[in-house]
């Protein structure tokens, strides 16, 4: 029972039984301790109707908490009509105030599943909560607002604060030649609303430039990396080398190489059975059976694969295989190489061994982009760094993109693990200054 009917009924029923008046108690002490961990005065738990609107504003759904404030108030108000309706004879007229109660109902439901939906990932738990609200609402307000190890990840202030309503309305420059990507967002569907994950990336990569990709966990770095290659599209326009690359995909989708985290390579095989393989796949179908077998043999000497091309996969060392994936990709000489930490299992160095390889790659005019998580370690190689943040609302925004060197002074950092800190939240273990860099690098591009 929804905590504003219970209210009501202790307002209006002198007669409520026992067991009501308890958990009507029980819910309103748990929605105010609810409320003041959240940053909201806990005094709005014993308004009817306006406490609905603030708890969605607790969970980050604010649109969804007042149209569920209105639709408790229509509630009561066709109830107490029902009471009316059905003292009459007109059978037609209470049929369609059922209806009408029904349709309501129903509303409710699908709005409270968002609400609490939201609170679940406001405190950092998992959605099971989300049924047991629906149907004993008493029991999640109890335990979200009294044990202590139940904290909120924000609060409405910082819901509210500047950066996470602030889009810069800027875009890229789209050139002829590098990498353009101008994201306005990167969306999802969770019960029915709309999520944001990505919000207003823009950004122009020059050929031959080897870029970093930072950010803390769920900062959005393999979303941006699936929507910059096309896997996952976005509300965006990626333009590479003058060329749409979501309007041509087909035409482009052997331009970007991408190399997952994990390998999708078959064990059976040796080293050059994967790589003819790789290129009957990814070469133009004019490409005669020597020169696929051609472009394999020059493939393995840049990655020093020659001398185990007989080798099973399965038997290779890791950083062969993170050749021979990265090879795999390579094959089709793609002028954009996006990698997935690459380095992922590697000593130090066999993973400065690779990126010196990526290295090379970028000087031959290629665009590389790879995500690691031990950055300081071959950050010389380096020609820019992005930094994707969480602000308030937990959408992945753009904190900085540019040189390196450029971005230590930005940051007030030297090393790049330390910029990563600086923007993690503090339950992470950081100083929680995204919203702080996500303004500060808008008005560096404003001017």
């Amino acid at each position: 029972m929804k905590i504003l009917e219970i209210l009501c009924f202790i307002l209006l029923e002198t007669t409520m039984d026992t067991y009501g008046l308890i958990i009507a108690v029980l819910s309103i002490v748990g929605l105010w301790m609810v409320f003041k961990k959240c940053g909201v005065q806990g005094w709005w738990a014993l308004i009817p109707y306006a406490r609905s609107y603030k708890l969605g504003v607790c969970a980050g759904r604010e649109s969804e908490g007042r149209f569920l404030a209105v639709l408790d108030l229509l509630s009561a108000l066709v109830g107490g009509l029902s009471l009316y309706v059905f003292t009459d004879p007109d059978t037609t007229v209470g049929i369609f105030f059922l209806f009408i109660a029904f349709f309501m109902a129903t509303m409710t439901v699908i709005y409270t599943i968002r609400v609490y939906s939201g609170l679940c990932e406001v405190f950092g738990r998992t959605k099971w909560w989300v049924p047991v609200a629906v149907f004993f609402e008493w029991i999640p307000l109890l335990v979200f607002g009294f044990l202590p190890k139940f904290q909120p990840q924000w609060t409405v202030q910082e819901l509210q604060s500047e950066a996470a309503n602030f889009f810069s309305g800027s875009k890229a420059a789209v050139l002829d030649n590098g990498l353009t990507v101008n994201l306005e967002e990167r969306t999802a569907r969770e019960f029915f609303k709309k999520k944001y994950l990505l919000r207003d990336i823009h950004m122009y990569i020059q050929p031959g430039h080897m870029v970093l990709l930072l950010g803390g966990s769920g900062a959005g770095k393999t979303t941006y990396l699936n929507a910059v290659n096309g896997y996952e599209k976005a509300k965006a326009e990626v333009v590479l080398n003058g060329t749409n690359m979501y309007k041509h995909y087909k035409e482009m989708q052997y331009d970007i190489g991408f190399v997952p985290q994990l390998d999708l390579m078959r064990g059976s095989d040796n080293v050059l059975r994967t790589l003819l393989d790789a290129a009957a796949l990814r070469l133009p179908k004019d490409f005669s059976a020597a020169d696929r077998k051609a472009r394999v043999e020059e493939v393995m000497k840049i990655f020093g694969l020659t001398p185990v091309k007989n080798n099973l996969v399965s038997k290779l060392s890791g950083g062969q295989r993170k050749r021979l994936s990265i090879a795999m990709e390579f094959i089709s000489n793609p002028s954009l190489f996006i990698l997935d930490e690459p380095d992922s299992g590697l000593d130090g160095v066999m993973a400065r061994e690779l990126f010196q390889q990526l290295r090379k790659i970028a000087d031959q005019g290629k665009i590389i982009i790879v995500i690691t998580h031990t950055p300081d370690r071959v950050i010389d190689l380096f020609d820019d760094v992005i930094v994707l943040a969480k602000d308030a609302k937990r959408t992945g925004r753009l904190a900085y993109f540019g040189p390196i060197t450029e971005a230590r002074e930005f940051f007030g950092k030297e090393k790049m693990e330390e910029i990563v800190k600086s923007i993690n939240r503090e339950e992470e273990g950081g100083e929680g200054r995204a919203d702080e860099f996500i303004l500060k690098y808008a008005e560096v591009q404003h001017g």
